[in-house]
């Protein structure tokens, strides 16, 4: 599956880019007025191969959720069982990623791909609710100080669920996919994922997480460090670099983002963990970023340098850090609003009004 998916990535389609600049410089507005919008108009329309292209919607936040072996060397004060946790708490909408995608009008589906403890109540969740799909391949990752935080079977297994996820959600009619995230200490393996692919040092990777004192941010970023240092991975083997120091959330985000790509069909990328997963997507398959748009810019240095190696900038700037999806959501009427220009806004000779 992963093979097949990577081999139907194309890239965009520059007769209908074309069409969509064409027609932006028609429109009842001063050209370039719309900023970031245009291109984001034109890049969606290439995506589509259709100007113009599809309004996003529905909507759909996928929340991938999993635990990390590295959560014994102290990088978070949080216990483990959080994850779980909060799994049940957006089951039963009380989490902000459920107020915003109300807010939103987008659906939640939540899926546990490595969840590590049982998570409470997930019997008798309202069936009205957000979903819970149980795609669980381990009970969490190992310790990737010690060895590789999961085989290449393992990653591979997690990167298929992704995108097994993503065409279920595309069949069932979504327009645009969200990508969500949980996982007490999820950000550390993202930090190591984001300096594996980009380069950069440990250091500028790894951010405060969920707002680590001093001590503990020290304790982190010796961890990344020592993490790449034993497995040198290697860019030019994603699925090595995901299996050796990803988890298994960030493995199946790089899945969805791939199998969007692979149906054309947008991501709206959230925060550090997304990114992660979007520059590990972009290894597999250049043309998979024509796909992502950058919701929003991360609290987390890792984020920008991310975003920075994919060659996207973020629709908003809110200093935002909680993931979940939380940044996406808040984007998603941007991306929409730059697409239902295309679709109902008058051009000069419609609307009888003179150019200059």
């Amino acid at each position: 599956m992963l093979e097949s998916t990577v081999a139907a990535i194309r890239p965009l389609d520059e007769a209908a880019m074309a069409a969509a600049r064409e027609l932006q410089g028609r429109l009842t507005k001063p050209a370039g007025s719309l900023g970031a919008l245009e291109p984001l108009s034109v890049r969606l329309a290439g995506l589509a191969g259709a100007c113009p292209p599809p309004l996003p919607e529905p909507a759909v936040v996928a929340i991938f959720a999993g635990d990390h072996g590295v959560h014994a060397q102290g990088v978070t004060p949080w216990p483990q069982e959080v994850t779980a946790q909060m799994i049940a708490n957006f089951l039963a909408g009380g989490a902000v990623v459920n107020a915003f995608a109300r807010q939103a009008g987008a659906s939640v589906t939540v899926v546990d791909v490595g969840v590590a403890t049982p998570i409470p109540g997930a019997e008798s969740a309202d069936p009205a609710g957000p979903r819970l799909v149980s795609a669980n391949v381990r009970a969490g990752t190992r310790d990737m100080t010690v060895t590789a935080a999961l085989t290449r079977d393992e990653a591979r297994t997690a990167v298929e669920t992704g995108i097994r996820v993503a065409g279920e959600l595309i069949d069932a009619g979504a327009g645009i996919l969200l990508t969500g995230d949980m996982g007490i200490g999820n950000t550390t393996p993202s930090a190591t994922l984001i300096a594996a692919f980009s380069g950069v040092d440990a250091e500028a990777a790894t951010g405060r997480g969920t707002g680590v004192d001093d001590e503990t941010y020290a304790r982190k970023v010796a961890v990344v460090r020592a993490a790449l240092a034993r497995h040198e991975p290697d860019p030019a083997d994603p699925l090595g670099v995901l299996a050796a120091v990803g988890g298994l959330e960030h493995a199946a985000l790089t899945g969805l983002i791939l199998g969007a790509a692979a149906r054309r069909v947008p991501v709206l990328l959230d925060g550090v963990i997304a990114v992660s997963a979007a520059v590990a997507a972009a290894a597999f398959a250049p043309d998979a970023v024509d796909a992502m748009v950058a919701g929003h810019r991360s609290a987390e240095p890792g984020a920008t340098a991310a975003l920075r190696h994919l060659g996207l900038e973020p629709l908003i700037d809110l200093g935002l850090r909680l993931g979940e999806g939380t940044g996406a959501l808040l984007a998603l009427p941007v991306v929409t609003g730059a697409v239902r220009v295309l679709h109902e806004v008058a051009t000069f000779d419609s609307a009888g009004v003179a150019e200059k």
